[in-house]
This record gives C-alpha cells, sequence and structure tokens, in this order.
C-alpha cells in the first residue's frame, strides 16, 4: 500500500509544481488565465497584435489573421478571418487555435469562448498600454527580454524622431484625424501622446477620450496650425464648412500620408517609433516651405 500511496503524492506534488510554474496573463477585460505552455496555434484579430508577435519572433506561430494585417510580409498568405465587426467564427474555430488574441471590442469574443475557444482580448490606446500589451505578449510566447528590448528600442527611436524636429515649430497646434467623420487622436492616444514627444500641442484634449468624434466645428475654433491625415481624405478638407480658414489649411501646413504611412501611424504596436519618424519629417519640412509638407509624406 506504501507503493501505490507514494506515487500518489508524487503526482499531487507534480502538479502542484505544474500549476505554480503556469503563467497568468490579465487581459484588458480584466480576466485572468493561466499557461502551462505557450500557445502554439495563435489566430491575431488585431494589426498592432499581429505586428507585435512576428517583432518578437513568433510569426510561425500564427494560422490566421484578420483582414487589415498585413505586415510584416509573411503574414499575407495566412488564412485571413474577417476583422472587427464581421470575423468569421466558423473559420477561426476551423483553424484550430491555442488562443484568439482580439479587441476589447470585439463582437465575436463570447460565442468563441461559448465555443471553447480561448480568448484574451487587448485595447492598447496610450503608449502606456502598449507598452503592457507587448509585455504580456513578450510572457504569453515566453519572450519577456525579447519584448523588454523591444519596448527599449521603440521609446529610444521615438525619442531620436524627435530630435529632429526644429525649435521654431515646437508647439505648434496640430490635429490629427483617424477617420473621415470626422475621427481625432487626442492627447491621450498613444498617437497624441507621440506628437506630444514631437514637441507638438494636440488640439484635442485628453478629457475628449483616445480617440472621441468630434463636431467639425470643433476643429475650426481649434484652429491647428498643421493638419495629419490619410490621402483619403485631403480632398475633402475644402468641401468641409469654415476649414478654409484654419491656418493650417490656408498656410497649406498639411501631412498627407499614404495608405502604407497611415498602416503605421494608426497601429500602437513594434513600428511607433517609424510612425514618430513619418510625422517628424513631415513637420520638419515645414520649417523651409510651408508647402512642402502637402503631399511630401507621399
Amino acid at each position: 500500500m506504501k507503493a501505490p500511496g507514494r506515487a500518489l503524492l508524487a503526482v499531487v506534488m507534480l502538479l502542484a509544481l505544474q500549476w505554480a510554474s503556469a503563467t497568468e496573463i490579465t487581459d484588458d477585460r480584466g480576466q485572468r488565465s493561466q499557461w502551462a505552455q505557450a500557445p502554439q496555434r495563435i489566430v491575431s484579430l488585431l494589426p498592432s497584435v499581429t505586428e507585435s508577435v512576428c517583432a518578437l519572433g513568433e510569426c510561425k506561430r500564427l494560422v490566421g489573421v484578420d483582414n487589415y494585417s498585413n505586415w510584416p510580409t509573411e503574414v499575407a498568405a495566412l488564412p485571413h478571418v474577417g476583422g472587427l465587426e464581421d470575423a468569421n467564427v466558423e473559420r477561426i474555430v476551423s483553424l484550430r487555435p491555442d488562443v484568439v488574441l482580439l479587441s476589447r471590442s470585439a463582437r465575436v469574443t463570447e460565442r468563441l469562448e461559448a465555443l471553447g475557444v480561448r480568448v484574451l482580448a487587448f485595447e492598447p490606446d496610450s503608449l502606456a498600454d502598449t507598452q503592457r500589451v507587448l509585455g504580456q505578449l513578450g510572457l504569453l510566447l515566453g519572450r519577456q527580454a525579447q519584448a523588454a528590448a523591444l519596448w527599449r528600442d521603440m521609446d529610444d527611436g521615438v525619442a531620436k524622431a524627435a530630435a529632429g524636429v526644429p525649435q521654431s515649430l515646437r508647439g505648434q497646434r496640430v490635429y490629427f484625424e483617424v477617420a473621415s467623420v470626422p475621427y481625432a487622436a487626442s492627447e491621450s492616444s498613444f498617437i497624441g501622446q507621440v506628437l506630444s514627444r514631437l514637441g507638438m500641442a494636440n488640439v484635442v484634449p485628453a478629457s475628449m477620450g483616445p480617440f472621441p468624434k468630434l463636431n467639425p466645428e470643433f476643429v475650426v475654433k481649434a484652429n491647428p496650425q498643421i493638419i495629419m491625415l490619410s490621402d483619403r481624405n485631403v480632398v475633402a478638407l475644402h468641401t468641409r464648412p469654415g476649414w478654409q480658414g484654419i491656418d493650417a489649411i490656408r498656410n497649406q501646413r498639411i501631412c498627407v500620408f499614404t495608405p502604407a504611412q497611415g498602416d503605421v501611424l494608426v497601429r500602437p504596436g513594434p513600428r511607433v517609433a517609424e510612425a514618430a519618424q513619418i510625422m517628424a519629417e513631415c513637420v520638419a519640412r515645414m520649417s523651409t516651405s510651408p508647402q512642402s509638407a502637402q503631399g511630401a509624406a507621399k
């Protein structure tokens, strides 16, 4: 009887040891989950998370991504399973993921969990969020050291970009449009925080939330000296009532970004330093010729 007792004790101790060594991840819903080992099959429904997984050297674990994940180039060959509003649950389940990484606002979370699929939800709105999510991904993938090093490189890159902004342009009032409704990047968003580090003064206050929908008259009253937006929306600027009198438009101080640059700018992931450099270079051109900024980001 002693031998089976010792064997049972050994099993219990082994299970306890495994549980104690399990990794705990807390997602942005506040949900805690235990991971005995790193997931090998991952579906990512957030482009910034897709990029972060790959930047940590674990692209090979991705078995599916959302329709907007397009960097690095190797993700193009992966199954694309929809977007924030129209993710294909059946397709996701068929990929047999160990975990689905998605936005906190994704509509498919409850359906996936009801089907037994493990989910981690993230919402990186600020630079602090970006660092935290990167750290959680590093923990999940067993790449903590790489995540810490990557964040240091990102932070250093933003500082380097800031050094290239002429002193004469620091403090300029900036409006950054993320969508044409218009939605803007406020002071509390990661975009707004990068602009602040570049020495710019965001006309959209943090109190409005990270990416508020604005009344167009708000922008007219704020009268930004620099406007930043996608080339998809630049033509419509001149048709908006009252906008012709905005300093940025009168002086043609408009940073117009290509779709590819727009992807870099609006994703809170490993290319944040590149985003800072894109914005800093456009602003710097204004110190020599205001007209040169419009279209120069292309």
